[in-house]
């Protein structure tokens, strides 16, 4: 599985098989009687497929479908008053949008530190890259962003017991999203990591082009062409964004696209995507994973950035692939400070 996620921001997504959840799937739990509905978005079926995780069906209109968010549920959650709210931490997952991989992959269920907390894990469009698509000027479905802040925030906070002390944590294109949204919407988060984000697109443009080619999709949907709709990668781009990010605690981590200790020996170099190397800036010829190089390049860009900006910002590069491996070990890091920050004390 690791290997299917090492350069999951870039190539192609991680395929789910839903047969293993079936075995766990407890019957259903109020969802056919309870539909929530809230601009535009309502619950449509609720699941708790273990002890302390339900799944929710959402249907979205700002997706133009129905879409699934996971939650890790903290002590006493099932037994909740209307009132009742804990912290939350947002785990924002790469670009495939697998709302599942975090408790399958990275086990967060199994941490006993976050029984005090309400995790959130919602998924994404493949390549959504945590955005309201531009469409070519259209607009319209996916409008990640606004799913994710306009729909699924509020229906959590109204009828799931999410508080306001809120933080965020992502992997790859979810580096990007934690990034991206708490500059975006100042206040929103008390503290954000990013593990080997895309968190500075427009240092690599040539990048989200190769990568959404190589899966069939339409680059300039995104965001437009990054020299003409220059103002619209701008505008979601983090390192331009830096000022809003003062009184947000950030942690960049990334590797440098070597192996490094995490990986065994005989580690593949990541699959050719043509596009991905720039010709006047080649690859050096260690490198085994150019995906983790640009983002190891971009991390250190923002974090200089956010450092002339007066942004409370700590680090972790090293030598690294963008794998899976390294991403648990930068969660368990940064954990303690994510979990101080979201019950109120500076760090």
């Amino acid at each position: 599985m690791a290997d299917r996620r090492r350069f999951l921001a870039l190539t192609m997504p991680t395929l789910v098989s839903a047969a293993g959840l079936l075995a766990f799937a407890a019957p259903r739990a109020q969802a056919q009687a309870r539909a929530h509905a809230h601009e535009g978005v309502r619950v449509v079926d609720e699941q708790r497929t273990e002890s302390r995780i339900v799944d929710l069906t959402v249907r979205s209109a700002a997706l133009g479908r129905d879409a699934r968010v996971r939650l890790l549920t903290p002590d006493g959650w099932e037994r909740r008053g209307r009132h009742d709210q804990w912290p939350v931490l947002y785990l924002f997952i790469g670009g495939d949008g697998d709302h599942e991989a975090w408790t399958r992959e990275y086990e967060v269920q199994k941490k006993p530190e976050l029984r005090g907390i309400l995790v959130v894990m919602p998924e994404m469009p493949l390549y959504g890259f945590y955005s309201d698509w531009w469409n070519h000027g259209r607009g319209g479905p996916p409008a990640v962003e606004s799913f994710h802040l306009r729909e699924v925030l509020p229906l959590l906070e109204r009828d799931y017991g999410a508080g306001s002390r809120r933080v965020a944590a992502g992997e790859s294109q979810g580096g990007f999203g934690a990034l991206s949204y708490a500059a975006r919407h100042p206040g929103l988060f008390r503290a954000v990591t990013s593990y080997s984000g895309f968190v500075h697109p427009l240092q690599h443009p040539h990048a989200v082009r190769a990568g959404m080619t190589y899966l069939g999709l339409d680059w300039l949907a995104l965001w437009g062409d990054p020299v003409a709709q220059r103002a619209i990668w701008q505008e979601r781009d983090p390192y331009y964004l830096a000022e809003r990010l003062r009184g947000t605690r950030v942690h960049l981590s990334s590797g440098d696209g070597r192996a490094g200790a995490l990986d065994p020996p005989g580690t593949e170099p990541d699959p050719h995507i043509p596009g991905l190397e720039d010709p006047d800036h080649p690859f050096p010829e260690d490198v085994i994973s150019p995906t983790e190089t640009l983002m190891g390049e971009e991390s250190r860009a923002v974090a200089a950035r956010l450092r002339r900006a007066g942004v409370q910002v700590s680090t972790h590069f090293y030598a690294g692939t963008h794998s899976p491996p390294y991403w648990w070990r930068e969660l368990d890091r940064t954990l303690p400070m994510l979990l101080i920050r979201s019950h109120g004390v500076a760090q």
